[in-house]
């Protein structure tokens, strides 16, 4: 994703040469180091901590049906079908190709008196610890990042780690909110070479309304709870991002020598999609068929205006849903798919509809109708500033104020306080939300409600005959990730634990138990 990456066996290999020092360090190699500074180890965390949440949106986004495969052969993730190495990259670059680093680098950044790289390290564990128990539930921590001391460490609860991101978050705000006198070396540099927080450029007050924004999501994960606090979530969104420019992503770049794989996982390139094509639970919101007459002026820019979309488990021929102009499907020919674009973690317009969904909760209706209509513009600022796509030749058109204006007050959007309703805000979330696992989120606790989500369809065809058989129907759909399949082989007593905690040796009806989030 940048320049900047350290490699995993330098990690792995600090414990054993350290232990070394007092016999080698007559043969000292100075390019060959065993320790780090801080501003060298923070541009890998951010890059592959994010990155998590890209892997991980390979497979969510066919379980919420922003995609669906091309062709049928009985044994598709939107068929419901899951397996162990799906999630295999998930676990890893949560704790070895990222989290690994983190406790190194507080402790490189605390001994040197750099506060801003605490609190960075803070803010960033928790946006990977969250986003993987979201994805699979319990997870390693208070037994993690040891090394040979343990490879096989012990899961913690969600609940518990719901509360530790909630701590770590409020513990890198307090790290980045010391005076910038407090650091002896700046959080960010481009001199000699880039380094440091390439998040940000160095701007810590964007670190803190990162963590509050984290703060609400999880916040508002929590709706089926009784202690579900719609009041507290709204206080965290004042705290949170504040324009697009807060928004927390990685941008891609060309792959020039010696770099690789630094394009979009989405992109044409990588070919991760070339068997995927949108579902028509998405065509149909920006065609003009769920709000008869109204055309989406992302339509076109989110997918091609040709585009028609296919039913989850049916697929389509061959000759369908082709980006114009090419043989390639439909998908390289979307605002997302562009190689040197970039992926979201937590976004502005994110935020804007969990404010929206919390005043609703809250019965604040004109706040929750201003919040809607500010999230569904932002958006559309965003993703609407024209361009190409690069290979394949796409053009995207620009969506003018003209045009945003318009949407707003049309009927896709209510137009009185008094009209807001839960579906409103959420349908107009998952659209602006494209490709994010986080919506897999909302799908779940709001249990794939299709008075809610109107135009989400159960697959069609072979379904998972073991997922489609649950007793209760809200339990037909997958409601977590398998534990990765470095797990199941190296840490087998803690994965079978937490099958046993979920009642069940099966994977296929595994999937199906809802997390502690999920649950009231």
């Amino acid at each position: 994703m940048k320049k900047i990456i350290i490699g995993l066996s330098f990690v792995l290999g600090l414990g054993g040469l350290t232990s070394c020092e007092k016999y080698l360090d007559v043969n000292t190699d100075p390019n060959n180091p065993t320790a780090s500074t801080p501003n060298f180890l923070l541009p890998s965390i951010i890059s592959n901590g994010i990155q998590t949440q890209m892997f991980t949106a390979l497979r969510t986004s066919y379980i919420s049906q922003y995609v669906v495969r091309r062709q049928i052969d009985n044994r598709n993730v939107d068929q419901y079908y899951l397996s162990n190495a799906q999630s295999t990259n998930v676990f890893n670059y949560s704790y070895f190709y990222s989290g690994g680093n983190i406790p190194l680098m507080i402790k490189a950044a605390q001994e040197e008196g750099s506060p801003y790289y605490v609190g960075a390290g803070k803010i960033m564990q928790a946006l990977i610890l969250a986003h993987l128990t979201d994805m699979v539930g319990d997870i390693p921590y208070t037994e993690a990042y040891l090394g040979g001391a343990n490879y096989t460490p012990k899961y913690d609860s969600q609940q518990q780690i719901y509360a530790t991101v909630n701590q770590l978050c409020d513990e890198g705000v307090v790290e980045m909110s010391k005076p910038a006198t407090a650091n002896k070396r700046p959080l960010y540099s481009t001199s000699p070479s880039e380094s440091g927080d390439i998040l940000y450029k160095g701007n810590p007050d964007k670190w803190v309304r990162l963590a509050y924004a984290l703060k609400a999501r999880q916040a508002q994960h929590l709706t089926k709870k009784a202690s579900y606090d719609p009041q507290a979530v709204l206080a965290l969104v004042d705290k949170a991002l504040q324009s697009s420019d807060d928004d927390a992503q990685i941008n891609f770049q060309e792959a020039v020598a010696p770099l690789s794989n630094t394009t979009s996982i989405f992109g044409i390139t990588r070919g991760n999609f070339g068997s995927a094509t949108f579902s028509t639970n998405v065509i149909n919101y920006l065609n003009g068929t769920t709000f008869p007459g109204v055309v989406d002026p992302r339509f076109g820019i989110l997918t091609p205006a040709t585009s028609t979309g296919a039913v989850a488990g049916l697929g389509t021929p061959s000759a369908a849903n082709r980006t114009p102009g090419s043989s390639y499907t439909d998908f390289y020919g979307g605002w997302y798919a562009r190689d040197l674009g970039y992926f979201e973690a937590i976004t502005y317009h994110e935020l804007k509809f969990i404010e929206a969904e919390a005043a609703f909760r809250a019965n604040n209706r004109p706040r929750a109708l201003r919040a809607l209509q500010d999230g569904i513009r932002a958006h559309m600022a965003k993703v609407g500033r024209g361009g190409s796509n690069g290979d394949p030749a796409v053009t995207f058109a620009p969506i003018t104020s003209t045009q945003i204006n318009a949407y707003l007050t049309s009927a896709a959007v209510p137009q009185t306080a008094a009209a807001v309703t839960l579906r409103a805000i959420m349908e107009q979330k998952y659209l602006a939300m494209f490709l994010n696992p986080d919506s897999w989120s909302d799908l779940r606790r709001l249990d794939f409600d299709p008075a809610i989500y109107a135009n989400f369809v159960y697959p069609r065809g072979t379904v998972n005959p073991v997922v489609a058989a649950q007793p209760d129907s809200k339990l037909r759909y997958p409601r977590r990730l398998l534990p990765g399949a470095t797990e199941v082989l190296y840490n087998p007593n803690a994965v079978a634990k937490v099958f046993s905690e979920a009642g069940t040796t099966d994977n296929n009806v595994y999937i199906t138990k809802p997390l502690w989030f999920d649950q009231p």
